[in-house]
């Protein structure tokens, strides 16, 4: 199925732009977590969210959560690991599987820290951020993931249903960790750098050197310029324009990967002018 708009994200934004869309007729394929994003369930207290005063994160997610089902938007909890514009529809792998939508709007939220040593030379030479996506490349293979997310200890519990052995190092150390596994090391020191010539040979810590076929980093985001080929990036950023247009047409970015502040208020205003805007576009594209 060919969907009109794909949502990436579960943030305010997201849901946002979802609700929009819905109400504006569109077929809405909404991907990332059900619980929503992590960021919202752990804030303490918001204060600015309008009609919502002194609410907290879970108090707001819960609401979100009830507007989606009243609206009969369901999650699909798949991960996205790149999404290539096809002319005037686009695809968006999600493990083995590459979905379809005419319009996609990122609300991915930005990626905390600074790149890995290594890490963006080696891309696609033997570091990959989806253990789905990629993980049948090294059947029979050591890999290592380094732990960033939630969802990273199940990637790895994956991972090692292929590979002969998976270096499991949590960020940060002492974080949480994979089910026990005869080929599951959890190592609990500090990764620094991605190593290799042409390809990954291995990761360097603060400790030791371990061999390694592949690195899985496994965040919460991904890059922009890595999930989205051909957009145009500022850091962690989509840029967009007044309509959260990106450079590429059809896709549209809102929320924290569209730029500062951080706020949820702006994240969700900005959600409903990307679906609006995506409206739009599909609205010309089908005049054409």
């Amino acid at each position: 199925m060919r969907y009109d708009i794909a949502i990436i994200g579960t943030g305010p934004a997201g849901v946002s732009a979802a609700i929009t869309a819905k109400i504006r007729g569109k077929t809405v394929l909404l991907l990332g977590s059900a619980a929503l994003s992590p960021k919202i369930t752990k804030a303490h207290r918001i204060d600015n969210y309008p009609g919502l005063p002194a609410v907290t994160g879970a108090e707001l997610a819960e609401h979100l959560r009830g507007h989606l089902s009243a609206m009969e938007i369901s999650v699909t909890e798949s991960q996205v690991g790149a999404v290539y514009a096809m002319g005037d529809w686009f695809g968006l792998q999600a493990g083995e599987e590459m979905l379809e939508a005419r319009a996609v709007i990122a609300a991915t939220g930005v990626v905390q820290g600074k790149l890995l040593a290594g890490e963006d030379e080696f891309l696609g030479r033997g570091v990959s951020c989806c253990a789905t996506c990629d993980g049948r490349f090294y059947k029979g293979k050591t890999v290592a993931v380094i732990g960033q997310s939630a969802e990273a200890p199940a990637e790895a519990e994956y991972l090692a249903e292929i590979a002969q052995n998976v270096l499991y190092f949590p960020v940060p150390a002492g974080g949480g960790t994979p089910a026990a596994r005869e080929n599951i090391t959890v190592i609990n020191e500090k990764p620094l750098e991605i190593i290799g010539e042409n390809a990954v040979t291995g990761l360097r810590t603060d400790k030791a050197v371990y061999g390694a076929a592949c690195v899985f980093v496994l965040r919460d985001a991904v890059m922009p310029d890595k999930l989205f080929p051909g957009a145009e990036t500022d850091g962690v950023h989509l840029k967009v324009d007044n309509e959260m247009r990106t450079n590429i047409p059809g896709l549209f970015a809102c929320g924290d990967v569209a730029g500062k502040p951080y706020q949820y208020i702006k994240a969700a205003g900005q959600g409903n002018i990307a679906a609006l805007s995506a409206v739009n576009y599909l609205r010309e594209l089908d005049n054409k």
